[in-house]
């Protein structure tokens, strides 16, 4: 059984993605001292529109975190769980794509 190559960079790009995400979402934590969430956006000024780029890449990472809280916590069931980790998966593939692609411009060959 051999894998394609294809489907090595898709799982690259998904591993990228998350690990992207995570960085984003820590890095923020760090420096405002508080979990990044969705609510960044809710202000309707000059912060929330400066706040789309970080809460795009960090999105993963935040979905995957409130949908964990939301099942231990609130007993969410197991449906949405798998719900929230596959549109995580495919939001991290598309944004570690994006990541990958970015890197292999700006870095020379």
């Amino acid at each position: 059984m051999s894998i394609s190559p294809a489907s090595i960079e898709l799982l690259k790009a998904l591993c990228l993605g998350f690990a992207f995400a995570g960085l984003l979402a820590s890095a923020y934590e760090l420096l405002a001292e508080r979990p990044i969430s969705f609510g960044l956006l809710q202000s309707g000024d000059a912060r929330a529109l400066a706040s789309i780029p970080i809460l795009v890449f960090s999105a993963p990472a935040i979905i995957i975190r409130n949908t964990i809280r939301g099942r231990r916590i609130d007993r969410r069931p197991v449906a949405g769980v798998v719900l929230a980790t596959v549109i995580a998966g495919f939001w991290s593939l598309l944004c570690g794509r994006l990541v990958l692609d970015a890197a292999l411009l700006l870095l020379p060959a």
